[in-house]
This record gives C-alpha cells, structure tokens and sequence, in this order.
C-alpha cells in the first residue's frame, strides 16, 4: 500500500483499447441521466465488462460485429465454465450475465449505433425458484440482539440497528442509506427513501426500536461523530457512514456469538420479521407493503395501504413490542381474495427468499427493462 501522502498508481484498463468499452460507459451514462441508481450501474458493468472480456479474447471491438449465434456461444460458454473450486455457475447467476447483455443491445439499437439487435430474441435460462430458507425463531432474534452490548457507544449502535433491522425488515443497503431525517420519533416511523429500484416507502418502527434509536441518537452517536455535518443516521466507530457491508457484518459477527449458524446475515432478520409477523396474525398485503414487494409473482398486486393503518398491524403483530395487546387489530387477519392464504404465505416467503441482496439482481434488471419496456 503506498503510503500516506504518496499518489496511488492507477493500474491501466485491460480493455480500455476495445471499442465496446465506450459503448458500455456511453449506456451507463444514458442510465445515470435517467435516474437508475449507481449500485445498479456498478452491478451491470461487472456483467458486461465481463462480456467484452470474452469478446475481446476473440477479436471482437465493434458492437455491429456481434451477432445472435455468437451471444448464444457466449451462452454456452458460461453454461460450461468452472470456479476454481469446480463448481459451474447456478441458473441464476447466468441469468444475471445475461440479462443486461440484452438491455445493452437493445439500447444500442434504439440508440442507432448498430441496425439490428442480435439479442433480441435470445432465450435466457429460467432461474430456480427457491424455498426460502428457515429464519430465525423469535427466541434466537432476541439472542442475537442481546449480543450487542449498550454501555459503550458502539454497542448501542449496534443494538439500535439490529432493533431496526428486525423491526422494520429492511434490507442491508437502505439501512445504509438512512439518514437522520429519515428517522420520525413522533409518529415511530421510518423513511425508506433509497430502497431497491428506486422505490420509496415508509414503515412502522416499533416501540422497542423506536427507544433503542432514541437512546442511540443522543446518548452514542453524537460520540461517534468526527464532524457534526454529516447526515447519516449509522456511522462507525471512525464517525464514517456505515455501506452495506459493514451491516452485513455486524449481523454476522452477532449471530456467531449467539451461536446462530445459519446461511445469511442481514436478510435473515428481514425474513424474521416478515414470518414472526405472519405467525402473529398479519394479513400478506400489510407486509408486502413493508417490506417494499412491489408485486408477487403468484398473488394479486398488493392495495396501497395506509401508514397508519400499517404501524397497527405491527404493533398488533410484531414480536418486538413493549406489552402485548389484548386484542388482535381488525384487519390483521383479514382473508385474501384470490389465492389461498396457505398460497399467499408460500409466495410471500418465497419472494422474500429470493429477495436476498446476494441473489436478486437478475430481478432488479429485469424489472428495469419491464419499466423501460412500459416507458416505450
């Protein structure tokens, strides 16, 4: 590592002699201005870059070079490639090359730099649809919560964004995103205003969440603060805002020491919340909205529900609640229309499965080209 005060070398692009290169970073900008975010960015040019890797391996620079039968070789070629442990590449992970491979040529054909789109009518593979795993009892939430220690200004953060986590079931990168703003202790409410796809929404907090966030708010992270303008409602023990990762991490680190050995880390409280809550009573839509699914693929769009309706069901169903309530709230188990509820709950929990931030990019691109599709 070059030491402080000395410029870092910048390593050299290995593809920066191709030509298909500016045309990715041409698409990326056109995106950008049209309000995708930057994590989409970044996920698509791992994609494509590797693509234009492949590409570059057989002479290939210009984007009217590339045609059907060699996009269906490129198929194939990742159909049959290895990791270094042996392993192929799952459905999913293929589909996740692929599809932006087809946004890309469709977006150079509209955009005129080639006559015809050769991926036009490529069929991609159909990804498995997952069980969802199982999540976390009520019992080990409260054991992993109980990990983070709140008499150092670290622990308490830590236990007010596990709270938060488990409460409001959202995912590892809006926690990222929260601000201090974001945060309404009166009506105990929190904006999601970076969600997946550019999505905003706003879910209930919870009693408990809500206290741990206000305790963390005057009490550590005014501690952990190295400059008082800076925003972000989690920071680290250097005052820096926390990113995804380090979420993911802290989730993990706790689940160890409660002796919770389960495949996940963030998404798992995600997936507790949304099945405590059905355990609880709560009716599929409410948590739908919660959680930000815009639709599901085997019920009914889900009925924009009210606030304050929403923070009533959680209240009525959420494990995390200061004291029981005597009585159920009138709505909480209200049946669906459509679908079985033993239906609705299996294609809740599978969403909710497949929704992991590890695995669910292939359905956030998809659901770009869905919106560019509509938009034309």
């Amino acid at each position: 590592m070059p030491r402080k005060g000395q410029r870092q070398k910048l390593t050299p692009d290995e593809l920066a002699h191709n030509r298909l290169l500016r045309y990715m970073e041409e698409h990326f900008e056109w995106m950008l201005v049209r309000g995708y975010s930057a994590h989409t960015v970044n996920a698509r040019r791992q994609h494509i870059r590797r693509f234009i890797r492949w590409a570059d391996e057989r002479g290939l620079a210009d984007p009217r070079e590339i045609t059907k039968p060699m996009l269906e070789r490129y198929q194939r070629h990742l159909f049959y490639w290895r990791k270094q442990d042996g392993t192929p590449l799952t459905l999913t992970m293929q589909y996740q090359y692929l599809t932006p491979l087809r946004i890309w040529f469709r977006w150079m054909s509209r955009a005129n730099h080639i006559l015809a789109n050769p991926a036009a009518d490529l069929v991609l593979p159909r990804p498995p649809k997952n069980l969802p795993r199982s999540p976390p009892t009520v019992r080990e939430v409260a054991a992993i919560l109980a990990q983070a220690d709140p008499a150092s200004a670290s622990g308490l953060r830590d236990r007010a964004l596990l709270e938060t986590l488990y409460a409001s079931g959202i995912r590892r990168m809006e926690a990222a995103g929260l601000g201090v703003y974001d945060i309404d202790l009166a009506r105990a409410v929190l904006w999601v205003r970076r969600g997946k796809g550019g999505r905003q929404r706003v879910v209930p907090l919870g009693e408990r969440a809500l206290a741990w966030l206000d305790k963390y708010l005057t009490q550590a992270r005014p501690r952990l603060l190295t400059t008082e303008d800076s925003e972000a409602l989690f920071v680290t023990d250097h005052g820096e805002p926390v990113i995804a990762a380090y979420v993911a991490d802290k989730v993990k680190h706790y689940m160890r020491a409660a002796g919770v050995h389960k495949v996940g880390s963030t998404h798992l409280l995600r997936h507790a919340c949304a099945t405590h809550m059905l355990e609880g009573g709560a009716d599929i839509r409410f948590i739908q909205a919660m959680l930000g699914h815009a639709n599901l693929e085997t019920t009914q769009v889900y009925t924009h529900v009210a606030i304050d309706k929403l923070i009533a069901v959680h209240r009525a169903t959420h494990p995390s609640r200061l004291q029981r309530r005597a009585k159920a709230v009138q709505g909480a188990h209200s049946p669906l229309s459509g679908p079985s509820l033993d239906e609705a709950r299996e294609a809740l929990l599978g969403a909710i499965a497949a929704d992991g931030e590890d695995v669910d990019e292939a359905r956030e691109t998809l659901l770009s080209a869905n919106e560019e599709d509509e938009e034309d």
